[in-house]
């Protein structure tokens, strides 16, 4: 697309892209140490809580002092503590690790923010899909993270991971270049009115927040847990790296053709489609164990739950317009959040009840979100 011709888009899009590259090493790293599943749902709570918990901090701090050094900060910020994770032995290298998360923390709001412009401003205010493109380019980071992990730590064992961090510093100092100019965030008119007062309802805002709830619990259940399932049934990590790349990679379609369709039709009805048809194969998964055809129904899984995510992202940033980033920051944090939260549950049953469970109970979260998202109509 001509948008990706924009220096500044691209490489935002490449920063997305490396950050998540390092967040979905997270649940095939915490695999290959042997963590038991309550293990890995407890630190993968504590981890996306580190970071969802500061966006909208990060987010009000970003509509204030421009986005430069948020950006290019957290990419180097987390280069820096996933490099010192994998130096450090034990409980101080997954300190470490989360302690990275607040790098994700600062890029994630301020990010989203420069898609949504670059949309408005190079695609005739086609914000969604720019944005969709942005969150594509951060799940394609967690379709390949996975996958290059899994792959790294069959062959080269834990130190090979630091070819992550290598990657990445140049991309941050780009970030510094690209962003050089630092032009804080528009506001519209009498903005010190508007900055702070919804533009919905309670309503409105509290049926986003389950609907998100419902797709970000879902994901986490799939991309975190899978990877002990499908280690439990034998199999190693470059198969289960893959498959939880597989999910992500899906997410990631289904990310860029949902903000395609919410551009066109009514946002709602695009989600709640998506939501429906993602109990398809989440249910399917739980039934059929280990089969070649976990390769066509987890990315299909990922298409579908991942379709909601940039609609949820730009309704909530409509919903406080003169305070994009901290929009962003809100609702990234809440999704990202409500997500843990239900993993630290979800991790649980898995280990007592086994993850086909999960899956189950994931099915009827999609189908309980579906009919709901018809009520997020806009004004």
């Amino acid at each position: 697309m001509p948008i990706f011709l924009d220096p500044l888009f691209s490489f935002v899009s490449l920063g997305h892209f490396m950050v998540d590259v390092f967040n979905a090493s997270r649940p095939v790293l915490l695999t290959y140490l042997g963590l038991s599943e309550s293990q890995i749902a407890l630190f993968s709570t504590i981890y996306i809580w580190t970071s969802a918990l500061t966006q909208p901090f990060f987010g009000w701090l970003s509509d204030r002092v421009g986005p430069r050094w948020l950006a290019a900060g957290g990419v180097l910020w987390m280069t820096t503590f996933y490099s010192l994770a994998l130096t450090l032995p034990g409980n101080l290298g997954l300190g470490c690790l989360i302690i990275a998360a607040l790098g994700s923390s600062a890029y994630h709001p301020v990010g989203a923010v420069q898609a949504a412009l670059r949309g408005r401003d190079l695609m005739k205010g086609r914000e969604t899909t720019s944005t969709s493109l942005f969150f594509t380019a951060g799940q394609m980071g967690h379709f390949v993270g996975p996958i290059l992990t899994g792959l790294i730590l069959a062959y080269l064992s834990k130190p090979g991971l630091y070819i992550l961090p290598f990657i990445s510093i140049p991309i941050g100092l780009a970030l510094i270049f690209q962003l050089r100019h630092n032009h804080p965030h528009p506001k519209p008119a009498h903005a010190e009115k508007t900055a702070v007062r919804a533009k919905a309802g309670l309503g409105f805002i509290l049926v986003l927040a389950i609907v998100a709830s419902m797709q970000s619990w879902t994901q986490a259940n799939i991309i975190n847990l899978i990877p002990k399932y499908l280690k439990d049934l034998g199999q190693n990590a470059t198969v289960y790296g893959s498959m939880a790349g597989l999910f992500m990679g899906g997410s990631a379609l289904g990310n860029m053709l949902g903000g395609h369709f919410a551009d066109r039709y009514q946002k709602r009805f695009v989600a709640s489609l998506a939501l429906l048809f993602a109990s398809v194969p989440i249910f399917l998964i739980s039934r059929i164990g280990w089969s070649g055809w976990l390769f066509v129904l987890v990315p299909l899984a990922g298409a579908f739950t991942g379709a909601v995510h940039s609609i949820m992202v730009v309704l909530a940033q409509r919903i406080i317009p003169g305070g994009m980033a901290l929009a962003s920051g809100l609702i990234l944090g809440f999704i990202f959040s409500s997500g843990a939260l239900g993993l630290l549950y979800t991790g649980h049953l898995a280990e007592i009840y086994g993850f086909p469970l999960v899956l189950t109970l994931s099915t009827g979260m999609v189908l309980f979100a579906s009919p709901l998202a018809l009520l997020l109509k806009e004004k």
